[in-house]
């Protein structure tokens, strides 16, 4: 059986790492690189650093807090947030990521994916997808936005995740924006849909909030990985902790002390 990853994610803000609610009241969580280094000694399996305002921002990655946060690591590292064209990218894994994650720019051209995918491999590539529930739809479906979830693009989540596997993407990273920062658990039917549609890993990602809400995706959303932040950031969940009781349920787990 394959085992599941545990993944610590930093949202990234003028070189800090924040925290929000839905995308929005950001707070101070602390440095990148001292962030990082403490989850992935905790026994995170990797780290995702997103540069959340590059995007809207109109700018590039923040290289400083790559390279800085990347020489504390030993377990993978994704970086994303304002790569928009193959040089972006390679920029970003001379920095030292391991992988890099596209969200608004593949959107716009997906065909970007297959490019960055044939110089580096898809393994190399996570396409981000933030969803919310469609306001204006009666059958549950979901619906894409893009510019650090500011921007609706009328697409369905489901379609769209397709299509990025298509394209040549090695993992989705797919964010409730309605479960985002509430730690009132992921959104299992949302994962599970993405999850049967594609055959790629899905990492699940908004709402953590207990050992309950990661044993959950796991089981009923058939997630790859569960992504967290301010349970992590904020001392509510210990990562070691966390991984020994979801083996004790039955999860499998790459470490657990």
């Amino acid at each position: 059986m394959l085992t599941k990853r545990i993944i610590a994610c930093l949202d990234m803000d003028g070189g800090r790492v924040v925290k929000g609610v839905r995308f929005k009241n950001l707070r101070d969580a602390g440095d990148p690189e001292e962030c990082a280094t403490a989850h992935a000694r905790n026994g995170a399996d990797e780290i995702v650093l997103l540069d959340i305002t590059a995007t809207s921002g109109n700018r590039r990655t923040m290289l400083d807090a790559v390279r800085a946060t990347a020489r504390s690591l030993f377990v993978p590292f994704t970086v994303g947030g304002g790569i928009r064209q193959l040089d972006d990218a390679a920029a970003v894994f001379d920095a030292g990521a391991d992988k890099i994650a596209i969200n608004s720019a593949a959107v716009s051209d997906p065909a970007l994916i297959g490019r960055i995918a044939g110089r580096f491999g898809s393994q190399a590539v996570v396409v981000a997808i933030d969803v919310r529930k469609a306001a204006r739809q009666v059958d549950g479906s979901f619906e894409v936005f893009v510019a650090g979830g500011r921007v609706s693009t009328g697409r369905d989540a489901i379609q769209w995740a397709r299509q990025a596997a298509a394209c040549g993407a090695g993992e989705i990273l797919l964010t409730s924006m309605d479960r985002d920062g509430t730690q009132s658990g992921f959104d299992c039917r949302l994962t599970r849909e993405v999850a049967e549609a594609v055959s790629i890993p899905v990492i699940a990602s908004g709402g953590a909030g207990s050992a309950r809400h990661f044993i959950d995706v796991f089981q009923d959303g058939r997630a790859d990985a569960a992504l967290a932040a301010s349970i992590f950031h904020f001392g509510i969940e210990n990562i070691a902790e966390l991984k020994r009781e979801l083996r004790d349920a039955g999860v499998p787990m790459r470490w657990a002390c």
